[in-house]
């Protein structure tokens, strides 16, 4: 029988192969949970590899490109998964987008009274009082007394928000709020008469207060729908009423 005597081709495929296994071992058995334990969740399963027959080379090569071949498939899933941005790039931007794929998704939808306009000026009153105000807090007995002042716009934002988030959350975690108008501003106060929520006001402090309660949400989805009016009238509206 004539002597097989390896080609080019088939030397720098063998060469090819034995470095790809040389690299990979190495993190395979970094990478293989410990004996009796399972893969953690959302990676390969790498049991089959490691369990592999080493004294046999062609299986051990067969596991390794296996193993190789679902590395591979497994970051491709990733960079697909990732590969669409999510954010919209801007906070009143995405929550009117949150908005209109609600109304979008509802068939009673009545689009004759949608008021997006509306609900677009609310998210700038909310952006004024939320990072322009002055807010100047200090303790009163049971709670926490705030003076929340500013000028022009800002302080618009402060006249129709802060009565209104009053009103909301008074009774809210059992506490006590009032607004009361205030030179430049609105004075905001909530207090309670347990000894944990008066220590739960004054750690939240103003911003804290702000963001209490769940009505914000479907405050701005029945404000989008025109269903809600603030108590001073139809400042926010964009449509004729």
């Amino acid at each position: 029988m004539k002597a097989f005597t390896p080609g080019p081709a088939f030397v720098a495929a063998a060469a090819l192969a034995g470095a790809l296994v040389f690299a990979l071992v190495p993190a395979l058995q970094a990478a293989s949970p410990a004996d009796g334990q399972p893969a953690a969740p959302g990676t390969m399963d790498h049991g089959g590899a490691a369990t592999m027959d080493h004294s046999n080379p062609d299986e051990q090569m067969r596991a390794m490109m296996q193993h190789h071949e679902q590395m591979m498939a497994c970051m491709h899933a990733q960079q697909m998964q990732g590969g669409a941005p999510l954010l919209p790039g801007q906070d009143a931007f995405g929550a009117i987008q949150e908005i209109v794929r609600v109304l979008e998704s509802d068939p009673k939808t009545d689009w004759s009274k949608v008021d997006l306009e509306a609900l677009r000026q609310h998210l700038i009153d909310m952006n004024e009082v939320a990072l322009k105000a002055e807010a100047t807090a200090k303790p009163v007995d049971g709670g926490l007394e705030i003076a929340v002042t500013g000028s022009g716009r800002t302080l618009a934002a402060i006249q129709r928000i802060i009565p209104a988030h009053a009103k909301e959350i008074d009774g809210f975690n059992g506490w006590s709020a009032k607004s009361d108008p205030l030179s430049g501003g609105v004075r905001l106060t909530v207090t309670s008469n347990r000894p944990k929520e008066v220590q739960h006001i004054r750690g939240l402090g103003f911003v804290g207060i702000l963001v209490s309660g769940s009505h914000h949400q479907p405050h701005h989805l029945a404000m989008a729908k025109g269903e809600f009016e603030h108590s001073g009238g139809n400042e926010h509206s964009g449509r004729a009423h």
